[in-house]
């Protein structure tokens, strides 16, 4: 599924997330026997590049780039919708869900988390919207001819439902009280982010940065002895990347869920990919952008989104209740605002 390739990192970089990765890696002052090293290739429908610190050894490189494959393979696996094969799919594909299905621990633990964020979230991040996402035309389903009618939105959020989802750990098994069809997209690539730093750690990686899609974690520390820094774009339309802002990220993970990127319009309305669960409609407010910082990628992932759909009046207040570090951007009249909870202040740089 995937391929990689491995370079220094000083020398050239192919990154959709081009801005991401040079500002990660600015300032570098290699030491003789350590350089950072990229491995990248495609991967869930985008892309994934991971920076590691070693000192140079092909052979050794070359291993831990099949490793990583591997190990996004079997992320891809278990929890694509994109796939029909895959241990998901196949979950989704039965007709009677009401008795518990085993399933496997990697899918058993994003499951778990979901769960977690859509009780904290009250429900904005809901992985059974999955049937509403395809309608709208996100989903492994092709675009519709037209926007859905409120009969058909009824009808597609009849059948979802967090609430709906129970889970038994030991052995690990699912059952919903009704069919459910779980789209995992929305924490899939937080958890593939997890995967990889896990297998790196279990390398005796001691420092890296992994990055899929936007989607980031890091370990360590540059040759240099410097933390991390990554910057958080200015939302636009098109392909042009700007800084809002610079942060540092210490042996941490962060996410940034934002409207301005996946969307089409129809009859001069702008539809959003991300969808209300409550009322099944793309998002319309003025939170153009979140960022969150967390231990682990799946988590920042999960809250991105469940922040993008509250909006930035309820998000913040859940985020600077919880002691969440998150980032807003807004819409204005006059242009962008930035706002950030307490907990995100000892992250900026700039």
């Amino acid at each position: 599924m995937t391929s990689s390739i491995f370079e220094p990192a000083r020398a050239a970089f192919t990154s959709i997330m081009m801005m991401l990765v040079l500002v990660a890696l600015a300032g570098c002052s290699f030491q003789p026997d350590e350089e950072i090293w990229e491995i990248s290739g495609p991967v869930f429908g985008t892309s994934y590049h991971i920076s590691v610190v070693l000192p140079e050894d092909h052979q050794r490189l070359e291993a831990l780039a099949q490793g990583i494959e591997e190990a996004l393979d079997g992320v891809d696996a278990s929890m694509s919708t994109w796939r029909g094969d895959s241990e998901l799919s196949k979950l989704n594909r039965l007709e009677d869900q009401s008795d518990w299905t085993p399933v496997s621990g990697p899918l058993f633990e994003v499951l778990s988390r979901s769960a977690e964020i859509s009780r904290l979230t009250e429900g904005a991040f809901d992985i059974t919207i999955g049937p509403v996402v395809n309608l709208w035309g996100f989903g492994p389903d092709a675009r519709p001819v037209e926007v859905p009618s409120d009969e058909e939105l009824a009808r597609a959020l009849a059948s979802t439902g967090f609430e709906t989802l129970s889970l038994r750990a030991d052995p690990p098994a699912v059952r919903a009280s009704s069919p459910q069809y779980i789209d995992l997209s929305a924490i899939a690539k937080g958890y593939g982010v997890d995967v990889v730093a896990r297998y790196l750690d279990s390398e005796g990686i001691k420092a890296y940065l992994v990055e899929i899609g936007g989607e980031v974690r890091t370990q360590g520390k540059k040759p240099d002895g410097s933390v991390w820094r990554l910057a958080i774009e200015q939302p636009a339309e098109g392909e042009g990347h700007t800084v809002n802002r610079i942060v540092t990220l210490p042996s941490k993970a962060m996410a940034t869920s934002g409207d301005y990127r996946n969307y089409y319009e129809s009859e001069g309305r702008r539809l959003s990919h991300t969808i209300d669960p409550e009322t099944g409609q793309p998002i319309s407010h003025n939170l153009a952008s979140v960022t969150v910082i967390a231990e682990d990628s799946m988590t920042a992932d999960a809250l991105a989104t469940g922040f993008t759909v509250m909006g930035y009046a309820r998000a913040s207040a859940l985020a600077t209740r919880e002691n969440i570090p998150a980032y807003f951007i807004i819409r204005t009249e006059s242009g962008f605002e930035s706002h950030q909870t307490p907990a995100f202040s000892s992250y900026v740089t700039q």
